[in-house]
Order: structure tokens, then sequence, then C-alpha cells
């Protein structure tokens, strides 16, 4: 017999006698509390007879009171055969059927006793530590003659050792009937096994053989139920198999080598020249078709005149090649191309594979790098030769003229501001396009925000009599780091100053709107001014490092030419955008949108 057939048949006797087993504790337990329900009722009514035939006495004298009640107690458990116990409100026993009064401990607090003091009824189930044996405790009050005050507590007890023992025969029957009905589940369950289980091993065998390229196999179909379908299923999948193992073991070696979906352009050439594999990537960077170059012969591919020169050398000399080669179709690209002859299909004589990368993106940052290095490098040149000019020229014997040594030392405390601020500044970018300098968002008030921007900046704007107009919403809440956003507004605010000729203007106004997908708010922050504008094939690189439209008015202003890159590189560890709009001789617009709450 297998182990699954065992399995299946010790999970179908399991189930049945767990499924009997909690019949029977639900049975065994009802039985117990509706057996116990009744008798509480009956010891409840013998109470009240009992209280009718001897009711509490109204004698004064608790040892008078006390002698009647143990009388009455004793002579009720001669008629009844139930344990009779007489309790003052206070707690005290003044009549036991079974014990001696002085034994017995104050009853006050007897589960039993409070129930009856707070409804008039009581009772428990519990073992008598007098008698060591579980009884039950039933308890009702005894009221005065006018029923309105309660004189005493008047108990039954009575053992529950027959309910137990009832208890006791019905689990013995319960768990032999138990052990038959698990005989009974056994076999009934192992013939339902053995009918679903031999068609399953019959496949499993045939399974195995096939796995062996034995496709000659054929398995019962049986019924028309679902496993006589899977078993028409693996003869199908046999007759299948055997038909396409000649054409799988054709292609194994080669869809082994490659995978279609790398990140790199793939391109196999057969040493005749025919291309037998061009992958998804190698459209994208070719421009053609699987359709359009599988089969056909590379030098079809007329749009790449040195690729084609560089495969034919490849075929005619076959030694690896790395080149970096410019395409022009579908788009203008750099790439990287490395051929490598290889052996394909047991041919003695080898073809070609291309791996193709797109390094455009990776030549234009190193471009970037040796641009923004060049950059620098002026940068910091000009201020230094200046200071050092201009100091040579007063140890020369300037020193001796004041009014020229005065000019001269203005000069050089200038262009060392402007060096330090640039320095800061490129320390600055760097900084935050590492993101070494992690943000701190809060909510900032942005009418007092931009108040403060104005107090700092408007010196500044009174120097070249230019009006700051600040508008905002009353009450306008943004969630963002205060430091940072400072940054972004002081920058804008003074390349408005800067660039903005005497007697003009520059307005900020603030206000919220709804995003593009309607659901999220944004803080929409405009700066605008009457200044010289920027001409509009500038626009698009006006936040590129060490950019300037007018370079002699940038250095004349003191402009380091990396304010306008912090800004755009804050705005966007903001989650924000920031966007120019501008007419030359009428005035420039930057237009900064920030999410209200930060996602």
């Amino acid at each position: 017999m297998s182990k699954f057939r065992l399995k299946l048949t010790g999970l179908f006797v399991i189930m049945i006698g767990f499924s009997v087993l909690a019949a029977g504790l639900l049975m065994g337990n009802s039985y117990q509390r509706n057996h116990q329900a009744a008798l509480r009722d009956h010891m409840i009514r013998e109470l009240h007879v009992l209280n009718a035939a001897a009711p509490w006495p109204a004698m004064e004298n608790s040892a008078e009171q006390s002698l009647y009640l143990q009388h009455e107690a004793k002579r009720f458990k001669e008629i009844a055969g139930m344990r009779v116990t007489y309790i003052r409100l206070d707690g005290k026993v003044m009549g036991d059927s079974d014990h001696e009064l002085s034994t017995m401990d104050n009853h006050l607090n007897r589960s039993e006793v409070q129930q009856a003091l707070k409804s008039g009824t009581g009772s428990s189930v519990r073992k008598s530590e007098t008698l060591n044996r579980k009884m039950m405790y039933v308890a009702i009050t005894v009221h005065d003659d006018q029923g309105t005050a309660n004189k005493g507590i008047i108990r039954l007890a009575m053992s529950l050792g027959d309910v137990e023992r009832s208890l006791n025969n019905m689990w013995l029957a319960l768990v032999f009937g138990l052990f038959l009905l698990f005989a009974l589940a056994a076999i009934i369950s192992y013939r339902v096994a053995l009918s679903v289980t031999r068609p399953l091993e019959r496949m499993t065998s045939a399974a195995i053989r096939m796995a062996g390229m034995d496709y000659a196999i054929r398995v019962p179909e049986g019924g028309r139920d679902e496993v006589g379908e899977l078993a028409r299923a693996l003869n199908a999948m046999a007759g299948s198999l055997q038909g396409q193992l000649d054409e799988i073991r054709q292609n194994g070696t080669r869809l082994q080598s490659v995978v279609d979906n790398m990140i790199n352009g793939v391109v196999m050439i057969a040493h005749d020249g025919r291309i037998t594999l061009y992958n998804h990537e190698a459209e994208l960077l070719l421009g053609s078709s699987v359709r359009e170059r599988v089969g056909r012969s590379y030098t079809e591919i007329r749009q790449h005149f040195e690729l084609v020169g560089l495969i034919r050398s490849g075929l005619e000399n076959p030694l690896s090649i790395h080149e970096e080669l410019t395409v022009y179709f579908p788009e203008e690209r750099l790439l990287e191309i490395n051929i490598v002859p290889m052996t394909m299909n047991g041919d003695e004589e080898p073809g070609l594979l291309l791996v193709l990368q797109d390094v455009s993106a990776i030549r234009r940052l190193e471009r970037m790098r040796s641009e923004f290095v060049a950059n620098v490098s002026h940068e910091l040149k000009t201020p230094v030769a200046a200071v050092k000019g201009f100091a040579e020229t007063l140890l020369a014997g300037a020193m001796n003229d004041p009014e020229t040594a005065t000019s001269f030392l203005t000069i050089i405390q200038d262009e060392s501001d402007r060096l330090n601020r640039l320095i800061g500044d490129i320390l600055e970018l760097s900084k935050i396009e590492s993101r070494r300098s992690p943000l701190m968002f809060s909510p900032i008030d942005l009418p007092m925000f931009l108040d403060r921007m104005t107090e700092l900046l408007a010196s500044e704007a009174s120097k070249k009599e230019i009006t700051l107009d600040i508008q905002t919403e009353e009450g306008l809440f943004l969630e963002a780091d205060e430091d940072r956003l400072g940054q972004i507004l002081m920058n804008l605010i003074q390349n408005g100053i800067n660039y903005t000729p005497a007697g003009g203007k520059v307005k900020v106004r603030a206000s919220i709107i709804v995003a593009d997908d309607g659901e999220d708010e944004l803080v929409r922050i405009t700066v605008s001014d009457t200044g010289i504008g920027i001409p509009k094939k500038d626009i698009p690189r006006i936040f590129e490092r060490f950019y300037r439209v007018d370079k002699a008015r940038s250095r004349s202003s003191g402009g380091t030419g990396l304010g306008l890159s912090i800004v755009k590189h804050l705005t966007e560890l903001h989650h924000g955008t920031i966007r120019v709009e501008s007419t030359v001789g009428v005035g420039s617009q930057f237009i900064l949108e920030l999410p209200l709450l930060q996602p």
C-alpha cells in the first residue's frame, strides 16, 4: 500500500473520529448541565416545602433558636435524605443535619449564600471540605410574616455522585462506540483511498518512464471524471513530447546560451553571416525587428555601415573586438560593442556573439563631470588671479598711495567674499546631491515665513529702490524643511532683485491649488520680477550648474552660477517641481509647486 493511500485513509479516519468525539463531548456536557439544572430546580422546591413545614422560629433567644433549627434539620435529613443547613444573615450556622455547629465556620462568603442574599435564591457546585465529595448547594432566603425583611437562609446540599457515575457510563459507551466506528471508517476509507490512488499510481509510474525519455508509454484512460481527464492529458502530452523532442534538441544549446530579456542587446551571427538570434533590446538599439533580421545576412543592416564593417572584420579574423560606435538610427546613441567568436551547433567554423550596450547616458555624465571640473577651475581661478594680481601690485609699491591701496584692498575683499560664496555653494550642492543632509519636515506658517524672508532682503532691495510685494492666503501652512525652503526662496527672490533694474518690483504670491490627479493639494509659490528677462533659447538650461545667460552681469551681481541648480535639487527633494516663464525686457516668473503634505 502506498504512503499516499495510507495518509488519505488516516485523514478520513481522523476526521470521522474527531467528529464523533466532538459530538460526544457536547452531548456529555449538555447532559451534565441539564441534569444539574433539573436537580437545582427540584431542590429549590424542596426548600420552599421545608420552609412552609418548619418556618424560621420567632423566638428571641439565640441558643433556643439554634437548638430548634438543629432538631428540624436532622428531622428533614431523615425524611428527604439531603443535608440541611440553617444560616443566620451574618453567616453563622444555626443548624446543620450532618455536623456539630461548633465545628463549622462562618458561611457568609459561600457563593450560594451571597447569591441568595442578593436575589433570593442561590446555587453552586463544588467539593465539600467537610464531606470530601462534590456537592450541589442550593439556598433561599426566609422572610418574615409580612414578607418585607429577611430572617435567615436555608440551604440544601446533595451529592453529585449519581450524576458522575452516569457520565462515566456514558463515556465508556462513547469510547467503545468510537473504536467500533474507527474500525468501520478505516475499512471504508481504505476502499475510497484505493479507488483514488490506484489510477494516480499508474500515472506516476508512467510519468517516471516519460522522464526517462520513454514517450511510448500510455495510461489507461478510465472514465469521464477528473482522473480520466488527467490520464488523457498525460497521454496527449507524451505524444506531443515525442514529436517535439528533435526540435527541442536542435534549439536547446542556442536557447540556453542567451536570454532574450537581457538589458543589453544580443545578436548571434552564424559563420555564413546569417543572423540566428536578435533579442528585444537589439531591436530598440538598432531599430529593426526580429522578423526583419533573423535568418537574413548581416549585410542587410544598411542603416549601420560601421557596425557591418566590424562584423565583417570579426568573421574574417575571429578575435574579440571592443569598440564604441555612434549610431544615428532610430535615434542618435553611443553604443559599446563587444564582438566575441562563438561556436554554435557544432559547426567547425565559429560564428559571432555581439553584445550591445547603450552608454550614451554614462558618457554624458562623464562629460558633465568634466565640464563641472572645468567650470569650477575657471570660477576659482578668476577671483584667485584677481587677489594675486592686486596683492602683487600693492607689494610692488602701491601701498604708498593710500587711495589706490584702499581701492585694491576693497577689490581683494570682494573677490575673497565671492570665492568664499563659490566654495560654500559647491559644498552645499555636493551635500544636497549626495543626500548626506536629510530633510527635516515640519509644518511652516507660510505668511509668517515669507515676512521673515522680506525682512532679510529688505535692505538689499532698498539699495536698488526695488519694491518687494508679498501676498499669500491667511492661515496657509506647508509641510517642508524650514531651512531648505528658506534657501529656495532666498535664491529666487535674490535673483529677482539682482536682475531687476532700479525702481522695479519683485512679487511673491502663494496659494493652494489642486494637483492634476484631482486629489492631492499643492502649494504654488510664484516669484516674479520686472527684470531683464531670459531668452527663450536659454530657458531649458537655466537650472544647470554654472550656466549664465549674461555672464558679465552675473559676475557683477556677485552670483556663483549655482543658485538655481541648488533650488532645482532642493525642490526635487521636497517632491515638488519648479519651472520658469520669461519674456526678454518684460521680466521672469519662477513657479514653485510643493505638496501641501509630504508623501
